[in-house]
C-alpha cells in the first residue's frame, strides 16, 4: 500500500495589504471634516470685514443719515478693496513660487512691483492726460516684461542656493526703483513715486476702486488652471513628460501675476511681502497642494491685509499709518525668520 504525500500549496504572494494588516490604518477624512474648518475661516473673515466697516473716525450710526451715506461712499469700497487686493496678491505670490520652484519668491522680491511702478511713472510722463485704464495697461505691460526678464536670467544663470534668488530679485528691483526715482526727479513726479511706494487704502472711495474687480476674474482663471500650475511647478521635464506645454503655462502664470500686480499697484500701491508670507504660512499647515490650498491662501491674504489696515487706522487715530509700512515690518520679520529656519534645517 502506497501512501500519497499531499503536495505543498504554492507560496502565497505577500501583498501590501497583507504587510500592512497588522498596522493601524488611517480612515479617510469625511467631506464634513474637510469642510468645517473652511466654514469657520469664512465666518472669521466675515467678522473681520464687519470690524473693518465699523472702524474709523466718522460715526456711521449717526441718525442724520450722513453716516449711512459715508458707509457706502468710503467704508464699503475700502473694505472691498482690502478683500480683493489681499486675496489676489497672496494668490500671485503662490503662482510665482510654483513657476520658479522657490518659496522665497513673490512680486516684491523679483522686481515685478517695481516694474509696475515704473510703467505707471512712464504713463504719467508720456500720457499725462490718460485715464486709469490706460495707466493700468502700461503698468501691466511693464510688469509682464520685467518678470520675463527675471525668469530669463534665472534660466541662464545657475544659482547654488534658493536663498540667492530673492536676493538677486531684490537687487534687480532696486535698480528698477532707482531708474524710477531718477525719472521722477527729472520730470518733477516725486509725488507719484511717493504715492506708489506708500501703498494705502485711505483715498479709496466709490468710483475709484472698481478696476480692482479685474483681479477677481484673474483669480477665477487661476482656480481653473490650478492643476496645470501644479504640474508646471514640478519642473520642465516632468511637465513635458505628462503632455503639458510648459512654456505656455509659464507665460500664462506670468501674465496673470503681472495683471494682478499692475492693477493693485495703480489703485492701491505696493503691498510688500504679502505674496511671500501667505503661501508659506498655508504650506506649513496644509502642504503644497495648490487646488486645496487656494481657498486658504485667499482667506489668509484677506486676514493679513485687513488686520494690518486696522492697525494702521487705529494706532495713531485720527491719522493713519500706510498699510505698506505695517506690511513691510511684518513681512520682513517673517522673511528673516524663514531664512533662518531654512538655514538651520540645512545645517542639520
Amino acid at each position: 500500500m502506497t501512501s500519497t504525500i499531499p503536495a505543498e500549496p504554492p507560496p502565497r504572494r505577500i501583498t501590501n495589504t497583507d504587510a500592512l494588516a497588522g498596522a493601524p490604518t488611517r480612515r479617510p477624512r469625511s467631506r464634513w471634516s474637510r469642510t468645517w474648518p473652511l466654514l469657520i475661516a469664512v465666518v472669521l473673515t466675515l467678522g473681520l470685514i464687519t470690524v473693518s466697516l465699523l472702524t474709523g473716525v466718522a460715526d456711521i450710526t449717526a441718525a442724520d443719515g450722513e453716516g449711512g451715506e459715508f458707509l457706502w461712499i468710503t467704508r464699503v469700497p475700502r473694505t472691498a478693496s482690502l478683500v480683493l487686493a489681499g486675496a489676489s496678491m497672496a494668490m500671485a505670490g503662490l503662482v510665482m513660487q510654483l513657476m520658479t520652484q522657490n518659496r522665497f519668491v513673490e512680486p516684491t522680491t523679483v522686481g515685478t512691483t517695481e516694474w509696475a511702478g515704473l510703467g505707471l511713472l512712464v504713463a504719467y510722463i508720456l500720457l499725462p492726460a490718460s485715464g486709469v485704464v490706460e495707466k493700468m495697461a502700461i503698468a501691466i505691460v511693464f510688469a509682464f516684461a520685467g518678470t520675463l526678464v527675471f525668469f530669463a536670467f534665472l534660466r541662464r544663470v545657475t544659482l547654488k542656493s534658493s536663498l540667492i534668488v530673492p536676493i538677486v530679485g531684490i537687487m534687480f528691483g532696486a535698480v528698477v526703483s532707482a531708474v524710477s526715482t531718477f525719472l521722477a526727479l527729472r520730470f518733477n513726479l516725486l509725488q507719484v513715486i511717493g504715492g506708489w511706494f506708500m501703498g494705502r487704502f485711505t483715498g479709496i472711495e466709490i468710483g475709484r476702486y472698481e478696476p480692482l474687480w479685474i483681479v477677481l476674474g484673474v483669480s477665477i482663471v487661476v482656480v481653473i488652471a490650478a492643476d496645470r500650475f501644479t504640474v508646471a511647478g514640478l519642473g520642465r521635464d516632468i511637465a513635458t513628460n505628462v503632455g503639458l506645454h510648459y512654456e505656455r503655462v509659464v507665460l500664462l502664470g506670468v501674465g496673470l501675476v503681472a495683471m494682478t500686480t499692475g492693477v493693485v499697484t495703480v489703485i492701491i500701491g505696493a503691498l510688500p511681502f504679502l505674496g511671500l508670507i501667505v503661501p508659506n504660512l498655508v504650506a506649513m499647515v496644509r502642504g503644497d497642494d495648490l487646488r486645496s490650498n487656494l481657498p486658504w491662501v485667499f482667506l489668509t491674504g484677506i486676514w493679513i491685509v485687513t488686520i494690518c489696515d486696522l492697525i494702521g487706522r487705529t494706532i495713531i487715530m485720527p491719522f493713519e499709518v500706510p498699510i505698506s509700512l505695517v506690511l513691510g515690518v511684518v513681512g520682513s520679520a517673517v522673511f528673516i525668520a524663514m531664512l533662518l529656519r531654512t538655514r538651520r534645517t540645512r545645517v542639520r
